[in-house]
C-alpha cells in the first residue's frame, strides 16, 4: 500500500508543540496524563532518563493511551517519536511495557493497527517499537502465564502473526521506495531470533522474498541491507523448515558469489557463519564442492583479516568441506544432483571411467536414478537439464550390459523421441544420441561419438 511519502526525521517530529492541554479539556488524556506529559516533554535526556526510572510504567500508560485514544496523525507521529526516542536511547527499556502494572492495558494492540494506517513515519515507527516491544518480554510470558490470562498469549500471537504479514508485503511492495525493504529487513533480523516467527515467515513463503536481496554489494546502505538479509539467513539456517526450502532455491551460489565479492568483514563471516550450518544438511555439502567453495575457502584464508570470529570459522568451514569430499563418492554426488533436478555439464555426466566403476549403482533401489532422470524429462522445463537427463540415459545404454532392456522397459522411448524436436539444439542433440543408442545397443552405440 503506498502511502504519504512527505517524510520527516524524528528530530523534525519532536520539534512540534502538541497542544496536551487541549487533549485534557475534550478528556481524550486525564489530569494526570497531563501532569506526567508536562514534566517530560521537551526535557534534556538525562532528565527524562531519570522520570523514566523512577516511574516507567506510568508513561507507558499515557503514550499508549494517547495512541489508542487521539487519531490525529501529528500527535500520533510525536508520541511514537518520543517512544522510539525512548527505547533507541536504552533498548531495555521494552521491559517497562511488560510491568505487572500494566497487565489490563493491551499495550500491543495500537502499535498493531497503526501498521496499515496513516504516514510512512507511523508505519515504520510502529512496527521498530512493536518489534523491541514483544522482543522484550518475559521469557515466561507464555509458558507459566505470568502476566496472566490467554488473551495476553493470543495478543503475543497476533503480533507475530501481523509483524510478518507486514514485513513480507514489505518486501512484496514496499510502502516506502527507498526505505520499506531495508526497515524490513531490519525488523526481520531482530525477530528472526523468535521460533515462532521463523516458522510463520516461512509458511508465509517469505524465504523466496530474501533471495533477490543476496547479491554483492558497494554502496555503504546496500552493504548493510545485504549484511541484515545475510543475518536473516544465518538465524534461518537453525530451522529445520527453512533449509528445506533454502535447498530448493537460489540462496546457496548467491551466498557463494556474495562471499566470493564481498570485502566488508561481518558480512563475509555471517555468510560463511551460514554455510558452515548448512554444510551437513540434505545436500548442500555435495553443491558447495560443485560450487567451488573448497578453493573459495582457501582464498580468502590467505587474506589478511582481522575478524579472529572470521578465521575460525573459515577453518571450521574448510574441514567440514575436506570431511564432506573424502565422504562424497563421485554417485552419491551424481545422486544428489539428479534428485534436486537440477543436472549440468559436470565433468562426470562425460567420463568413461565414471560410467565404468558405477554403472551398477544404477541398479540400487529398483533403478530409483534412472526413474528420476525419465521423470526429469516429462517434468523439468530446463533446457540443459534435460539435455543432461537424455545425454546419461544414453550412457547407461552403453555402458550396462542391459541397457538398452532396461531404458526400454521404463517407457523412456516415446519421452525421448518427443525431445527430437525441441526447439533446444543441446536438448535435440542428445536426444538424438539417446535414440541412435536405443535403436543400436550396447555392441555398436561405443561408435557413435558425442
Amino acid at each position: 500500500m503506498a502511502v504519504d511519502q512527505v517524510e520527516f526525521s524524528t528530530d523534525q517530529v519532536l520539534s512540534r508543540d502538541i497542544p496536551w492541554e487541549t487533549y485534557m479539556t475534550t478528556k481524550l488524556i486525564t489530569g494526570t496524563g497531563l501532569q506526567l506529559l508536562r514534566r517530560y516533554d521537551k526535557k534534556p535526556e538525562n532528565y527524562k532518563a531519570q522520570l523514566l526510572d523512577d516511574d516507567g510504567p506510568a508513561y507507558v500508560r499515557v503514550f499508549v493511551s494517547i495512541l489508542r485514544d487521539i487519531f490525529k496523525e501529528e500527535t500520533v507521529e510525536y508520541v511514537l517519536a518520543l517512544i522510539d526516542e525512548m527505547l533507541s536511547a536504552n533498548p531495555k527499556r521494552a521491559r517497562i511495557f511488560h510491568d505487572k502494572s500494566l497487565t489490563d492495558e493491551d499495550i500491543y494492540e495500537p502499535f498493531l493497527r497503526l501498521l496499515s494506517k496513516g504516514s510512512w513515519f507511523i508505519q515504520e515507527k510502529s512496527c521498530k517499537i512493536l518489534s523491541l516491544i514483544v522482543s522484550g518480554r518475559p521469557k515466561d510470558h507464555e509458558s507459566n502465564g505470568t502476566l496472566g490470562s490467554k488473551k495476553e498469549i493470543a495478543t503475543v500471537n497476533d503480533v507475530w502473526k501481523g509483524l510478518v504479514e507486514w514485513l513480507c508485503a514489505q518486501l512484496k511492495k514496499p510502502s516506502h521506495p527507498s526505505q520499506g525493504i531495508p526497515t524490513a529487513i531490519n525488523c526481520l533480523a531482530t525477530l528472526l531470533k523468535e521460533p515462532v516467527v521463523r516458522s510463520s515467515f516461512v509458511q508465509a513463503d517469505g524465504i523466496k522474498l530474501l533471495i533477490p536481496l543476496i547479491t554483492p554489494a558497494s554502496s555503504q546502505q546496500s552493504i548493510q541491507l545485504l549484511y541484515e538479509t545475510c543475518l536473516c539467513m544465518w538465524l534461518l539456517s537453525y530451522y529445520e523448515p527453512a533449509i528445506e526450502n533454502l535447498a530448493t532455491s537460489r540462496a546457496l551460489p548467491r551466498l557463494i558469489d556474495v562471499m566470493r565479492g564481498s570485502t566488508k568483514e561481518k558480512v563475509v563471516r555471517v555468510v560463511v557463519l551460514t554455510l558452515r550450518n548448512l554444510l551437513h544438511k540434505g545436500t548442500f555439502g555435495a553443491q558447495m564442492v560443485d560450487l567451488g567453495l573448497p578453493q573459495l575457502v582457501q582464498s580468502l584464508k590467505a587474506q589478511a583479516w582481522s575478524d579472529e570470529d572470521l578465521l575460525e570459522a573459515l577453518n571450521q568451514l574448510e574441514e567440514g568441506l575436506k570431511d564432506n569430499i573424502k565422504k562424497l563418492s563421485s554417485f552419491e554426488k551424481y545422486k544428489q544432483e539428479a534428485l534436486l533436478g537440477h543436472l549440468d555439464w559436470s565433468p562426470m555426466h562425460k567420463d568413461p571411467i565414471f560410467w565404468r566403476d558405477n554403472i551398477t549403482h544404477f541398479e540400487e533401489h529398483d533403478f530409483q536414478i534412472l526413474r528420476v532422470l525419465v521423470t526429469i524429462l516429462d517434468t523439468s522445463s530446463d533446457s540443459r537439464t534435460m539435455a543432461v537427463a537424455c545425454y546419461d540415459l544414453s550412457q547407461f545404454i552403453q555402458y550396462h550390459p542391459a541397457g538398452r532392456i532396461i531404458v526400454n522397459d521404463l517407457k523412456a522411448k516415446e519421452r525421448v523421441m518427443k525431445l527430437m524436436n525441441h526447439e533446444n539444439a543441446e536438448v535435440t542433440k542428445s536426444a538424438l544420441l539417446c535414440i541412435q543408442r536405443l535403436f543400436l545397443g550396447a555392441k555398436y552405440a561405443s561408435f557413435l561419438q558425442t
